[in-house]
């Protein structure tokens, strides 16, 4: 039943009289009966009453629906009422009521008042359609705005549904994006594929695997329903469920800088179709792209569930540096700083205890990445053998890959086995073999490894003048070359590898060289839409003020969408400003005890001052360059 057919204009007060609820209801309920649509006053006022008795039917926003349903009632009616002054009508929100709409329906009335409250409500949520009925001077008027605002709704009730018919006749892909630190590229990627299907006529699902744990996880009727499925990853995602579908799998970054091309090359039906193995993850390591990118895939797994733990150690470490010298050290006693006072020997405790997971969690998620999870504990125990050993970074790195090919070895070892040891392989056989092949292979390994680490330690350690102005300026243009790429990550976890060995001597100039690199970017873009506006569009110049907040929050990746719009232009600029920013830390020796957080760690920085002047020289140059570079925006 529409609203219009119950609404008549005999039963309409165009101005209503009363001032508080109770003369509000007796006028309208007055009205009902001078109309001949309510036979007794008494009893369908005892309705209302009643109604109004359980919680007040004035709903706030200035509208009220008075309703009841009983034998006084002759045939279903809305009055429509309206007050110029507002009535104190005991709303929800407590303000003025202006707009009346009292429901009467027949005691045998299936619900009616209920159907037109519906109906009513869905009507009243649009502010303009209220405001419209507030100027509203005649029951024509309302009766006019009622009847367009319904044939509106009917009609838009129709769109949906042909949208509907259209969408199940679509072609339909899934994607899963995910990026080492999850913060950014895995966003973004899933922005960039979702804008794109849309522009496409494509329906689109996208999982994301970023730093809060998976979001939007394809279901299996999701999975059976996909023409095709797009891994836009640069860390290990769960494959074999996968398994019979014609798959994409790219970096991240194709995700970000490429959707079309992988959402063609995902319904093209010329894409590989994945075989898993009938386990949660495949076994079939060689099956994830070329050799290149499982090595990546691989690192980067190991990398990204490390960086928590090397970031809150870190910080930790540091802040019982802060400590300690705000508190007071006597000069005779900075051997202990760090852990001088008792406040400042908890936070090196914690920091400590995390710091110490960095190695063990690097090599373990690097095994389990090649072998799963029966890849795990013998990776976490080749980082910790080669923290024990000396062989610091670069022994827990090569252990991870040498634990999870041993596992693989292992696997094809125990493949002829009886099914009845099948269960015990994973939890007896692949942990003690792998952990003393592995073992004794470290032992062997960590030797030379201990003479690289202590030499690439004494080398940073004595880092001074020309040598740490060049590394800095490397290290930092690296962080601008790919902005959140392989590049920039080999940058940054180069950068994190240092800590560990410098944080007694308070803190790694190649850490602050690389964030203040990494920072330069997205601060970049600020200036450059800030100083050249008839470069860039209205949307850019927006987009330019958020990367203030990214830049100074050491987020590299806001940058992207201008690099990817204009690479040739944008990149060489970025990496410009970021290379005179790293080299002018390494030169003047500028120390972080932190490997992450941009300006909000800037009194662990042995020169914060200085080291705020050159981001912004470095931001300023980049900014200038770029958009010198930059063509002007056509206007259409």
């Amino acid at each position: 039943m529409n609203i219009k057919d119950l609404l008549i204009k005999d039963a309409m007060i165009m101005d209503l009289q009363a001032t508080d609820k109770q003369s509000a209801i007796d006028e309208m309920v007055e009205k009902m009966f001078a109309v001949g649509r309510i036979t007794d006053i008494d009893t369908y006022k005892k309705g209302i009453l009643a109604r109004e008795a359980q919680t007040s039917t004035g709903l706030g926003d200035g509208i009220a629906m008075p309703h009841a349903k009983n034998a006084a009632v002759k045939e279903a009616t809305v009055l429509f009422a309206k007050s110029k002054n507002g009535v104190d009508y005991e709303a929800l929100d407590g303000q003025p009521t202006y707009l009346f709409f009292m429901i009467a329906a027949p005691e045998g009335a299936n619900d009616t008042h209920l159907q037109a409250l519906a109906q009513l409500s869905r009507l009243l949520i649009d502010p303009t359609f209220v405001d419209k009925l507030k100027a509203a001077n005649t029951p024509d008027e309302v009766q006019e705005l009622f009847q367009k605002a319904e044939e509106a709704k009917a009609a838009e009730e129709a769109a949906e549904q042909q949208e509907q018919v259209i969408a199940d006749n679509r072609r339909y892909i899934v994607a899963v994006t995910a990026c080492p630190t999850g913060i950014a590229h895995t966003y973004m990627a899933e922005d960039a594929l979702k804008k794109k299907a849309k522009e496409m006529g494509v329906d689109i699902k996208v999982e994301t695997n970023g730093s809060e744990g998976i979001k939007n996880r394809l279901s299996a009727e999701d999975i059976a329903r996909a023409d095709g499925v797009i891994i836009a990853a640069d860390k290990k995602v769960e494959m074999n469920r996968f398994d019979g579908k014609s798959l994409v799998n790219r970096p991240v970054s194709d995700g970000i800088r490429k959707p079309e091309e992988l959402i063609n090359e995902a319904l093209s039906g010329k894409a590989p179709i994945f075989h898993g193995d009938g386990q949660q993850s495949t076994d079939d390591h060689s099956a994830e792209g070329t050799v290149g990118q499982r090595i990546y895939k691989d690192l980067m797994n190991g990398v990204s569930h490390m960086l928590p733990f090397v970031i809150g150690g870190g910080i930790a470490i540091a802040l019982s540096f802060l400590i300690d010298q705000f508190m007071g050290v006597p000069q005779d006693q900075l051997a202990k700083l760090g852990n001088y006072n008792e406040v400042a020997s908890w936070f090196n405790q914690i920091g400590s205890a995390a710091f110490g997971f960095m190695l063990p969690v690097l090599a373990g998620f690097i095994a389990s990445s090649i072998a799963d999870r029966p890849g795990l504990v013998v990776g976490f125990a080749a980082g910790a053998l080669a923290n024990a050993g000396g062989a610091g970074f670069l022994g827990a790195l090569l252990g991870g890959f040498l634990a999870g090919y041993v596992v693989i070895f292992l696997r094809k070892i125990f493949k002829g086995l009886p099914k009845s040891l099948e269960g015990i392989k994973t939890i007896l056989f692949y942990p003690v073999f792998g952990l003393i092949i592995t073992g004794l292979l470290m032992l062997v390994i960590n030797v030379p490894m201990k003479v690289i680490n202590d030499a690439l330690n004494s080398f940073l350690t004595g880092l001074s003048g020309t040598n740490a102005a060049l590394l800095g300026a490397l290290l930092a243009g690296m962080m601008a070359t790919d902005l959140g790429g392989p590049i920039n990550k080999a940058a940054y976890v180069f950068g994190t590898a240092t800590l560990a060995s410098t944080v007694a001597d308070g803190g790694s100039v190649v850490m602050a060289a690389v964030m203040a690199g990494g920072m330069v970017p997205p601060l970049a873009i600020f200036v450059a839409t800030r100083l050249f506006k008839n470069k860039f569009t209205k949307d850019q110049q927006d987009a330019g003020l958020t990367n203030i907040v990214m830049g100074l929050s050491f987020v590299t990746e806001g940058s992207i969408p201008f690099a990817a719009a204009d690479p040739l232009r944008a990149i060489p600029s970025f990496i410009v400003g970021s290379a005179v920013t790293g080299g002018l830390v390494g030169a003047f020796g500028i120390k972080l005890l932190a490997p992450h957080g941009g300006i909000f760690v800037v009194f662990l920085l042995s020169q914060p001052l200085l080291y705020l002047l050159f981001i912004l020289v470095g931001s300023v140059l980049s900014g200038i360059i770029f958009g010198i570079l930059k063509k002007e925006v056509r206007s259409k």
